[in-house]
């Protein structure tokens, strides 16, 4: 009997051939599809709304959506935010009208990425969505909160898809090789332990790249089983992919940012090696260390900015992968440096009373005077030159009019602020 060749443009690719039939096969999201959730009950009872799933990549959100289809027996149409337009939307709605006008059901529509479309485009769904001429489904990555329009999100569920965990992947490839071996009469072909552990682990709780890997690595196996060696070459021919805009990165760099603030040496390292091997843009990373060395360390240890500068210009000097070890060397320095919000703080008030109070006029006497109808006129009147007084200190008020004395920047106790304290203190005591 003939085996199917991948090459047959005939075959449908082995993720497509194995999506879910039914509720009963959706594999790693219970609490949507359990047998007393809630969710499950609307859909069997074809009083499901449309709605979002916000989830990872790979966690089964278009497989969940063609299973609600074909459970509530309606047509299905999948669009791809980056591909189809508002003229196919447009046309899509008139033929899901056309089907209820004939006496049939509301169409499910299922908009991947649906965050890519812009809020003239998502304001088109409002007016079917509301009147049921579609079952609108929105499939997103990022927060829909931040991602969908209002409007549009007041009509609509939200439904979070979790993360795959490694047993739910582990089913999905057993899965996946049964369909395969399914399409033979012959030769089934299995995965020893090792291979599957570490397609397990590359995959990251993404079905679909499970899948893919899978795939590419039964196309070289006719025979036996696949080994460790076998994953490891298909995994090679495959990129990684990383959302450089998307919520992950930026949860990841809060990860990263937090964990040096809670001064975890090794989780700061951690998710450092997550975003360099994720695909960040490294001098991305070295603008975030520049920006915590102020913000977070400050004046209790004035070498931190210096320290991320310098990996900032060593990054942009050499370079990556070579880079890595001074993004790595910042780190662990900003890490175990002392902290202090304290430069933050200060100048959060500043702006605060520039905001809020009158900007009232610098004061004559602080005014440059470079011409005689300047001195005219009171330009730099007054000023008194600190280095002409003992201690170099005038103690004259710099304010203007209406900010008497204010105080925004306290320094901390720790580190080399102590040391400040003391300065600032003994300017207090000189002014009296």
């Amino acid at each position: 009997m003939k085996q199917i060749s991948f090459l047959n443009k005939h075959v449908a690719p082995l993720a497509e051939r194995m999506r879910p039939k039914s509720l009963d096969e959706v594999v790693g999201q219970e609490h949507l599809v359990g047998k007393d959730k809630l969710f499950r009950k609307l859909v069997e009872s074809d009083k499901f709304g449309s709605c979002i799933f916000w989830g990872p990549p790979g966690s089964g959100k278009t497989s969940l959506a063609n299973v609600i289809a074909q459970t509530t027996d309606r047509v299905f149409v999948s669009f791809h935010a980056a591909f189809n337009g508002i003229k196919d939307v447009k046309q899509v709605i008139d033929e899901a009208r056309k089907r209820i006008n004939g006496g049939g059901k509301s169409t499910v529509l299922f908009v991947d990425e649906i965050h890519r479309f812009n809020k003239a485009q998502q304001d088109a769904f409002l007016n079917p969505v509301e009147k049921g001429i579609i079952l609108l489904i929105g499939a997103t990555t990022e927060n829909p909160s931040f991602e969908i329009n209002s409007a549009l999100l007041s009509r609509c569920s939200v439904y979070v898809l979790n993360q795959l965990s490694e047993e739910a992947v582990e089913e999905i490839i057993d899965s996946a090789l049964k369909t395969y071996n399914d399409s033979k009469l012959i030769n089934d072909i299995s995965i020893e332990n090792n291979a599957k552990k570490v397609l397990i682990n590359y995959s990251n709780g993404d079905a679909r790249v499970a899948i893919n890997v899978l795939e590419i690595a039964l196309q070289s196996n006719v025979f036996g089983s696949i080994a460790e060696n076998d994953i490891r070459q298909a995994l090679s021919s495959r990129r990684v992919s990383y959302d450089k805009k998307g919520e992950e990165f930026y949860n990841l760099i809060s990860a990263l940012h937090k964990s040096m603030r809670g001064s975890d040496v090794q989780a700061s390292l951690y998710w450092l090696a997550r975003m360099i091997e994720g695909g960040a843009d490294p001098m991305y990373i070295a603008r975030r260390l520049v920006r915590f060395a102020s913000e977070d360390i400050g004046l209790a240890d004035p070498q931190a900015l210096v320290q991320a500068i310098a990996a900032k210009d060593a990054v942009n000097f050499i370079g990556f992968p070579e880079g890595d070890t001074a993004l790595a060397q910042c780190v662990i320095y900003l890490a175990t440096a002392p902290k202090s919000n304290k430069v933050y703080n200060a100048i959060g008030k500043a702006k605060s009373d520039v905001r809020e109070k009158p900007n009232e006029p610098v004061p004559m006497h602080i005014r440059n005077a470079p011409t005689k109808l300047m001195k005219d006129l009171g330009y730099h009147k007054g000023y008194k030159y600190d280095h002409s007084f003992k201690n170099k200190f005038s103690g004259q008020n710099f304010f203007p009019e209406g900010i008497v004395e204010a105080v925004y920047y306290e320094p901390g106790e720790y580190g080399f602020e102590r040391e400040v304290k003391k300065r600032m203190d003994w300017w207090k005591k000189l002014k009296g």
